[in-house]
């Protein structure tokens, strides 16, 4: 596999434009099985097994998609939660229960679903702190082995589980991608909050203890 160079933060856009591309030209042959094998590794997991609630992403463009990976969750009665944006403050994000088929659902400004606010998700049981999930599953367009990664720029993820760090307790916070989304090494800003790992549907690292 070819890995992409990145010589400077300025290239941050045009390479995750290339990698967008990587993974939005896989057929849809092999994004379903990149998804069930990315279920078969990650199931047998520590991280996984021993997890009571887990949040997740649904996938769009290209990315890949965590959903065998929720029916087993669901199947051994874990917690699934979805993100959804906050309301009123930029940049956060609330985690909602998420029952496949149950839940209402509706779309963001970003045109992504995630569970409906009005009647649902205002109400106290059916949300979760960032920092009481026990595994969190994050989309990202590139990574490196280290721990890098490069999302879509909102900085959504960093804020969020960055306000988590004061808690006396952090999620897990797992990385997922295809193996193209690969890179050597991605500069990693001050605000940018490490993950514990990175999984792709073959291959597994964790990048802290």
């Amino acid at each position: 596999m070819s890995f992409f160079p990145l010589p400077s933060s300025t290239d941050r856009q045009a390479l995750r434009q290339q990698l967008r591309r990587r993974r939005r030209a896989l057929s849809p042959q092999e994004q379903t099985q990149a998804a069930v094998g990315l279920a078969q590794q990650l199931s047998q997991t520590a991280a996984f097994i021993n997890a009571k609630s887990l949040a997740v992403y649904l996938p769009s463009d290209g990315e890949i998609d965590p959903y065998p990976l929720v029916q087993r969750a669901l199947s051994l009665s874990k917690k699934v939660y979805l993100p959804v944006l906050h309301p009123s403050l930029p940049r956060l994000l609330w985690f909602v229960r998420w029952q496949p088929g149950q839940t209402p659902m509706d779309c963001n400004r970003f045109g992504i679903a995630e569970p409906k606010l009005k009647g649902y998700g205002l109400k106290a049981v059916h949300r979760i702190q960032p920092w009481a999930v026990d595994l969190v599953l994050m989309p990202l367009v590139g990574f490196d082995r280290q721990g890098g990664r490069l999302g879509m720029g909102g900085g959504f993820y960093d804020r969020t589980f960055d306000i988590s760090r004061s808690r006396p307790r952090r999620p897990l916070l797992l990385g997922l991608a295809h193996a193209c989304q690969e890179v050597d090494s991605l500069p990693q800003a001050s605000w940018d909050v490490p993950m514990d790992g990175l999984a792709t549907a073959s291959a597994l690292y964790w990048t802290r203890t």
